[in-house]
């Protein structure tokens, strides 16, 4: 029995999936229907996660704990297999530092963009969060001028988790400008694992669109 992530279309969970496969993970994938609440397997979302957001991740132990949190489930998978360089080892000020950029991510990055895409701002809002989003990914660009990667020459968590949340199509922020993301973008998306991720989601989303519109016809 494999472990199960729990995926939505376009989300962060993007960024597990790519390092999953980074890592050469076997994941039983299940769909997460936002709209309509439903996943592509039957199981009660809800029960998974009472906050109803993705990723989740059902380990195949005992007690088939479930993890949640994208940077906490990608340094989790990452940890399991120091050897691929994914991640700097627990416990070290490396490590700490790393895991300050990851949050300065998740607060800076991901959760400005939301309220962007649900076009819950007043005009001071947008101009707020969008010049916040700008700044931070100016700071990005200027560390991709210098590497490939966010961190030097190899992929870490850092790299998948900004390219789960590369969300500014849909909140209206402009980034075209910063060339180094443009890329690195490029770059990361012809990796395998990134090109498997694309091709996985795709699939089983419309497998779950498909056994959708069979039970309502």
């Amino acid at each position: 029995m494999a472990p199960t992530l729990y995926i939505a279309h376009d989300t962060c969970s993007r960024a597990t999936q790519l390092i999953a496969n980074e890592l050469n993970l076997d994941l039983e994938l299940v769909h997460f229907d936002v709209v309509g609440k439903s996943t592509s397997n039957g199981d009660d979302f809800a029960a998974v996660n009472p906050l109803l957001y993705v990723p989740c991740l059902k380990l195949d132990n005992e007690n088939q704990d479930i993890i949640s949190e994208t940077i906490v489930i990608c340094s989790y998978l990452a940890d399991q297999h120091p050897e691929a360089g994914l991640i700097p080892t627990a416990g070290t000020l490396d490590r700490v530092k790393y895991d300050q950029v990851l949050v300065q991510l998740a607060t800076e990055v991901a959760q400005k963009h939301i309220p962007l895409m649900r076009k819950l701002m007043t005009p001071e809002g947008i101009e707020f969060h969008s010049n916040k989003l700008k700044k931070a990914y100016k700071l990005l660009d200027d560390r991709l001028a210098i590497n490939p990667y966010l961190f030097g020459e190899n992929l870490t968590v850092a790299d998948a988790y900004v390219w789960g949340t590369l969300w500014n199509s849909r909140s209206g922020v402009d980034i075209s400008h910063l060339k180094n993301i443009a890329a690195w973008k490029e770059r990361l998306e012809a990796r395998p694992a990134a090109i498997k991720t694309l091709e996985d989601e795709a699939e089983i989303v419309a497998l779950h669109k498909a056994k959708i519109a069979t039970s309502s016809a």
